[in-house]
């Protein structure tokens, strides 16, 4: 029998609870705008209450986003990168895309990336994304496809022409784990002009917001804190549940220091309403594109915090910029210096050591490749996925209250539901919610590369707080009631054959398994096979 690589090890250690290696992931949603969870409206109209155009100054209410984001498993503390090439009106924190309506074949995102690797693990991950130089097109890709038939083809950014002449950048985003709490960051950014370019580069860390809404349980904290200290290029996180963190940078010449302020909603801006802090979600954002001093906090701290690079870069040049999150009873000050490249230079041979073992051999480089980056898609679309229906049909103590008429409007027979957990989506920008259909799917994929993630997935939609009383699986947010194909019990008998040997599959996953999806069963037969030929649906 072969010898286990570092990462299959890695997974034994997260399956016995003897190391938390996937506590932290890229489990950041790519979209939390416009979606069901956000939406208060008495119509349940969810693309136009929470636009993109409110992303950037509103705070979410049941998870966060932002581009190749990197957080933990509550989505407490969160990692990403914002850009800014000095042309557009707004910071590049998130992608764009369109809204259902805005689409003319639907929702779609409008950006270009790419996810390059990923171990189950997230002991490395890379990814990568194309920010134009010129100002990103947002008013034209909302207009021509407006004008556009459902007949028409869509109006996608390369047809905008602002990659046309190579005028754009390159941001390869990489994680590495030194050990399961100890994250490095590296974002490598080429210039792909013929000609100097200027960029704004900002190392992101926030809190997700579990302190505004007047509640109190699991999911609420006393308000954390970001502050910096004396050293420049550092930051302390002191948080009520994570405990406490170093965040910090490289200083290359192009660091011009730290920005702070809140991870809070701009009531004026937005609403006409004074705002619960001077500093507010796009405090970084107005400070360096409309030059309002004010706008960020002098005392430096907050609950939203940026490293702010502002360099120049010549013709095919790249440049790194890197950061570290580290728990305070491992800080070191020589850690950014002694074994940064040693560890991503590790991670990167154990990740292709734990391809050897998962891929075929007879592969093809070119066949390896794609197989790679299949997976990578796969371990990228996981993400946290927080819902309460209760308390989203009451609303929060310190929100306003909402319309009587929205109260049983969308999902209102599923009132038990509460999900707060790490979920594999279907597209964390187009699908950022679980679809039971595609989840069956997902975990027969999943079954290669880490057996035991996949058989929790399955598992996970049977448990009492997804499962409706009566057996039905929850379908997706917008109508959990809706009736998908039934293929959670395939998809539980094809991980259980292939996930062991005949003699070593685990029973009792499979036995798990038969006892709720016999209560599915029943459900199916009795609401279901209205012919009475066991037959559901009519076949």
């Amino acid at each position: 029998m072969s010898q286990k690589g570092a990462e299959s090890l890695r997974l034994i250690e997260s399956q016995i609870r003897e190391q938390h290696w996937k506590r932290w992931g890229p489990y950041l949603s790519a979209r939390q705008w416009g979606t069901v969870r956000e939406d208060y409206s008495p119509d349940g109209s969810c693309w136009s209450y929470f636009p993109f155009e409110h992303a950037d100054k509103r705070a979410y209410r049941w998870g966060e986003d932002g581009i190749f984001g990197f957080t933990d498993r509550k989505c407490r503390i969160c990692l990403s990168i914002a850009l800014w090439n000095k042309r557009d009106p707004i910071l590049k924190e998130r992608l764009f895309g369109l809204t259902g309506p805005q689409g003319n074949h639907g929702e779609d995102v409008k950006e270009l990336y790419f996810h390059l690797k990923a171990l189950p693990t997230y002991s490395y991950c890379s990814a990568l994304y194309k920010y134009p130089q010129e100002a990103f097109p947002y008013e034209r890709l909302r207009s021509e496809n407006a004008h556009r038939s459902l007949a028409e083809g869509e109006f996608e950014i390369l047809d905008s022409g602002v990659f046309d002449s190579g005028r754009y950048f390159d941001v390869r985003c990489e994680f590495a784990k030194g050990s399961p709490n100890d994250i490095l960051v590296r974002y490598s950014i080429t210039n792909y002009s013929s000609e100097r370019a200027e960029l704004v580069v900002l190392p992101t860390v926030w809190f997700r917001n579990t302190w505004s809404w007047g509640r109190e349980g699991e999911a609420y904290t006393r308000k954390p804190l970001l502050k910096g200290n004396s050293v420049e290029n550092q930051l302390e996180i002191d948080h009520p549940t994570m405990g406490n963190f170093r965040f910090s940078c490289r200083t290359p010449q192009s660091f011009q220091g730290i920005l702070f302020t809140e991870n809070e909603t701009n009531f004026e801006t937005l609403f006409q309403q004074k705002s619960a802090s001077p500093y507010v979600k796009d405090g970084i954002q107005r400070y360096l594109i409309s030059g309002e001093s004010v706008a960020i906090n002098p005392a430096r701290e907050g609950t939203k915090a940026s490293f702010h690079f502002d360099d120049s870069f010549a013709p095919g040049e790249t440049k790194n910029f890197e950061v570290r999150l580290t728990p305070e009873s491992d800080y070191q000050e020589t850690l950014l210096e002694e074994n940064f490249e040693e560890v991503f230079e590790k991670r990167l041979q154990e990740a292709a050591e734990f391809y050897d073992e998962v891929l075929d051999p007879q592969l093809s480089p070119e066949e390896r490749n794609i197989s790679e980056q299949a997976y990578a898609g796969l371990l990228w679309n996981k993400q946290f996925y927080y819902y309460s229906i209760q308390e989203w049909e009451e609303g929060d103590p310190t929100q306003p209250t909402p319309a009587p008429e929205r109260k049983g409007r969308r999902n209102g027979d599923w009132g038990h539901l509460y999900n707060m957990n790490i979920i594999s989506m279907p597209d964390k920008w187009e699908y950022p919610w679980y679809a039971a259909w595609d989840l069956a799917f997902h975990a027969v994929a999943f079954a290669r590369v880490d057996p035991e993630f996949a058989k929790q997935q399955l598992i996970l939609l049977l448990r009492e707080w997804y499962m409706h009383p009566n057996g039905q699986i929850p379908a997706y947010e917008f109508a959990f009631s809706d009736v998908n194909p039934p293929v959670h019990a395939w998809a539980c008998w094809r991980v259980y054959k292939m996930t062991a040997p005949k003699e070593r599959r685990d029973r009792d996953f499979l036995a798990r398994a038969f006892h709720k999806l016999l209560i599915n069963f029943t459900w199916w037969v009795n609401r279901k096979d209205v012919t009475g030929n066991n037959l559901f649906t009519g076949g």
